[in-house]
């Protein structure tokens, strides 16, 4: 069995304890629209182009056989509607394209993985499955985290929370710790921005809590968005109704994906939002602190 994975990124220090390699999966069943990492919600390839770095060389025109390339008075042109992302216009000597999004096995990804074990044992590291989604793909994700067992690694998951019980289930029993983002207290807010309800996921975590699972709650905070009083308390109140909690984390929102929607050839809808000010941040995490027993802290 192969996954669908964006990327593999070693010595991650924000992923859970220690140092970790984080494997993002390719495919997420919400559309936040404050994404940083838009090219990992789709589960198919995806082509992105830098117009920034091309040359107009024009050797793509001429290899794409759906015609996504072509030329205006010397100059390229590139049509990401037809684009099938089959890769023939790569080439090492272009910067101007790339393909997000690869097909691995399990035990391909845990051989690279399993070359910083040894930071992994000195530092208390590990795996983290991250994304896009991990439990998206069930099949695969499940594969992944026993084998990942199997060889010794401490594993993080990641998750927006929106997935079937019996995926969740059946992948919780391999994770040591979960990073369960919860992006919104109210459900029409949560629907507006994600395209999703908050129902799933709120029960999800309630039930990952009741099998006594350890988990670190993780809130963007996005300025004219969430940054509300109302969602402040429903972090806390979620929070101390939860048993193995073990904090929470506030996640700033910056806009260091925005040039990845250009790429992708896509609209960014919250272009004029302003990165949340460590003032603001600041303010956030010390009314939650007054609100909860749990620790918080900004990522």
């Amino acid at each position: 069995m192969n996954g669908k994975i964006l990327n593999v990124q070693r010595f991650c220090t924000k992923d859970g304890p220690g140092i970790r390699t984080t494997v993002f999966f390719k495919g997420c069943p919400l559309e936040c629209a404050w994404c940083h990492n838009p090219e990992s919600q789709s589960v198919k390839g995806e082509l992105m182009y830098n117009a920034e770095k091309c040359v107009n060389c024009l050797r793509c025109v001429d290899v794409c056989p759906q015609g996504a390339h072509s030329q205006n008075e010397g100059r390229h042109v590139f049509d990401c509607g037809v684009c099938t992302a089959c890769g023939k216009c790569l080439s090492p000597l272009c910067e101007a394209l790339e393909l997000a999004g690869y097909e691995a096995s399990a035990d391909e990804l845990l051989d690279e993985v399993m070359q910083d074990r040894l930071y992994y044992e000195n530092s208390g590291g590990g795996l983290t499955l991250s994304g896009g989604e991990p439990l998206f793909q069930p099949d695969f994700c499940a594969e992944l985290l026993e084998k990942a067992k199997a060889r010794g690694l401490h594993v993080c998951m990641e998750t927006c929370g929106y997935a079937s019980r019996e995926a969740l289930l059946r992948c919780a029993r391999f994770v040591d710790l979960f990073l369960f983002d919860f992006k919104e207290s109210d459900p029409q807010q949560h629907r507006r921005h994600t395209r999703v309800d908050n129902r799933i996921i709120i029960e999800n975590l309630r039930f990952l809590d009741a099998l006594g699972k350890a988990t670190v709650l993780r809130c963007p905070i996005i300025p004219d968005i969430n940054d509300r009083e109302d969602h402040i308390l429903g972090i806390a109140s979620l929070a101390n109704s939860l048993k193995n909690i073990t904090e929470i984390v506030i996640e700033p929102y910056h806009t260091l994906g925005v040039g990845k929607y250009e790429r992708l050839g896509r609209a960014y809808d919250l272009f004029e939002v302003e990165p949340l000010g460590a003032d603001a941040a600041d303010r956030f995490i010390s009314r939650l602190s007054v609100l909860t027993s749990v620790p918080v802290r900004k990522a």
